[in-house]
């Protein structure tokens, strides 16, 4: 049975709905960033740019890379547009758009996030580069999914133990990123570790303005959480959903963490800039052989 319109929305032209694209317009290597304004940043390393879109926050360019052809995409801040645009791009390679219908033969997609982050830990330092080995999904998103398969309840429940996780909440899930993907970025100069994903920035963080915490110690039970090897690095928004739905959806997803700050010991970085850029550049020089 074809997939209702009311689901899957398509702009008159064909395209899909909050992304603007059509399945000529990406690559089975996309590089995931928030910032819109960093797809110029990673595209102007490019030797060739085929293809420019942008619909709100969702800026796309399609290129060449030496002799890859590589799609960046900003998915703006937060697991919520990661829902958007995983579920979109997955329906660019594998629904049929004219009648509507999966595709027999699926397509798996390489996924790449090149994001900020904060350290968690005092010997993970400002400006260090960090691959998030596993994600700790705090924010619930996935649980309106079928997630049965792609957690790890061992993990999970030492976390929800030494947390005294609230029952109201989402239970914690824990989602692997792609071996596959990881051999080809990791280096002796590339840390390694569990990244937590928030569903905000402020109180999901343990940031107080003016509002109080319902646990003001959270934080600190996130960095003092060991449960084997397994300990928890860093602090952002979209990592765990990125590995949740490709992990659902048949993708292979990596997050690269370019570490602007240290919640730990309060440092900042003098040239965040800088560090993304280098980022940039080792990401690109490692796709190319993926």
């Amino acid at each position: 049975m074809p997939i209702k319109d009311s689901e899957l929305i398509l702009n008159p032209d064909g395209s899909v709905y909050h992304l603007n694209l059509k399945p000529e317009d990406i690559s089975d290597t996309i590089i995931f960033v928030g910032d819109q304004d960093r797809v110029e940043k990673i595209t102007q390393h490019f030797d060739s740019i085929e293809f420019s879109t942008q619909k709100r926050e969702f800026k796309t360019q399609t290129g060449y890379y030496q002799d890859r052809r590589i799609t960046v995409l900003s998915t703006g801040i937060g697991p919520d547009n990661i829902d958007i645009v995983l579920n979109e791009l997955d329906a660019l390679v594998n629904i049929d758009l004219k009648s509507r219908q999966p595709k027999t033969k699926l397509t798996s997609l390489n996924i790449i996030r090149i994001g900020t982050s904060g350290s968690l830990q005092a010997d993970i330092p400002v400006d260090a580069f960090l691959i998030s080995t596993h994600a700790l999904d705090v924010n619930g998103m996935l649980h309106f999914y079928q997630i049965d398969g792609i957690s790890n309840p061992e993990i999970e429940d030492a976390f929800i133990k030494h947390t005294d996780w609230d029952k109201n909440k989402a239970r914690p899930i824990i989602i692997n990123n792609s071996k596959y993907l990881e051999k080809y970025f990791e280096s002796n100069e590339v840390f390694k570790g569990m990244t937590g994903t928030a569903g905000g920035f402020y109180g999901p963080q343990g940031r107080v303005l003016r509002l109080p915490l319902h646990d003001p110690n959270l934080n600190s039970k996130l960095d003092n959480f060991t449960y084997k090897d397994f300990r928890i690095t860093n602090f952002e928004m979209e990592t765990s959903v990125i590995y949740g739905l490709s992990k659902l959806l048949g993708h292979e997803a990596l997050s690269l963490n370019a570490i602007i700050a240290n919640r730990a010991t309060g440092d900042f970085s003098k040239n965040p800039k800088k560090t993304v850029e280098k980022l940039i550049k080792y990401a690109l020089e490692r796709i190319v052989n993926i």
